[in-house]
């Protein structure tokens, strides 16, 4: 385990990275910026755009911190995705079932940091069976197996699925491969955007999201596998099983994820929940890839190692 002390802000391969990064999303705010009174996508990007600028700096300094500092800022991101999935589905005032989700969530930042898969996967089991306890302590049925079952869902998606990033913390390099696929996942999904606004064509799947195009899906795919390609310095082997898998796993899965929590979004009547400083959607559109993505990547690396 790192310390505070030991920083990952000391590392050269940090550094480099935080400057290709931050730089292109300068280029590309500029660029933005220049063309934002264009149109509705030129306006919207440009909000998006102009948040990143101020949260990937405060993102990349956390995440520069020693450990534990990554894995608490997962956790209270995995709490905050939960308070909005809780707010779409209109019972964030059921505080029982929030408060014993959000308990659940900080057992699996606990676990993850120490790397203990046992109580990791347990969790699931001990989120159902108190969640279960509410009906027969507050003596209050109505509506208890809607509430067990968007409880338990809530914990898995935000919870169980999203914080497996902390279980990547623990493989080598760890921090890396985290910043590798939280990279992947917003080109992909902001390329996909940015594209479908500029070249029309046939709609993919328009009943989830009437923007996406099936050519910017695929165009959006190929160049996230170009920019997993390019980074694959982060992961710890540069062989070409590691760069391609986690670029498809980023941009294929991450599809899915998003396309799944629009079913959500579409079942539940709402589509987006409060402002964001992301500029485009909510919290949740921001990380709903990675709830797919974080524990497909983890499983798919052990077995490549």
């Amino acid at each position: 385990m790192n310390s505070f002390s030991n920083t990952y802000w000391m590392s050269p391969v940090y550094q480099q990275t935080v400057l290709i990064v931050l730089g292109a999303i300068f280029l590309g705010g500029l660029v933005n910026f220049v063309f934002r009174k264009k149109n509705q996508y030129s306006m919207v990007a440009w909000a998006s755009m102009k948040s990143w600028l101020l949260m990937a700096p405060i993102m990349f300094a956390i995440m520069g911190l020693g450990s534990p500092a990554p894995t608490i800022l997962l956790t209270l991101l995995a709490i905050y995705g939960a308070k909005v999935f809780f707010q779409i589905m209109g019972m964030f005032h059921k505080t029982a079932f929030v408060h014993i989700c959000y308990a659940g969530i900080t057992g699996l930042g606990v676990a993850s940091y120490y790397d203990n898969l046992n109580l990791y996967n347990i969790m699931p089991m001990v989120v159902l069976a108190m969640s279960c306890l509410v009906p027969l302590l507050t003596r209050t049925y109505k509506n208890m197996i809607q509430y067990i079952s968007l409880t338990l869902l809530a914990f898995i998606f935000l919870g169980w699925s999203f914080l497996h990033l902390g279980l990547i913390l623990n493989f080598e390099n760890g921090i890396y491969q985290v910043m590798y696929l939280i990279i992947l996942t917003e080109f992909c999904d902001n390329t996909n955007f940015a594209i479908s606004g500029y070249f029309r064509g046939a709609k993919f799947m328009p009943e989830l999201n009437s923007r996406r195009t099936t050519l910017s899906t695929f165009v959006s795919v190929i160049l996230t596998l170009a920019l997993a390609y390019g980074m694959r310095h982060l992961l710890p082997d540069k062989g070409d099983q590691y760069w391609l898998a986690s670029g498809i796993i980023a941009a294929a899965v991450g599809l899915v994820g998003d396309l799944v929590m629009s079913v959500v979004r579409k079942d539940a009547g709402v589509k987006t929940v409060g402002p964001f400083i992301i500029g485009r959607g909510d919290f949740l559109q921001r990380m709903d890839r990675l709830i797919f993505v974080a524990p497909l990547y983890y499983f798919v690396m052990l077995a490549l190692r």
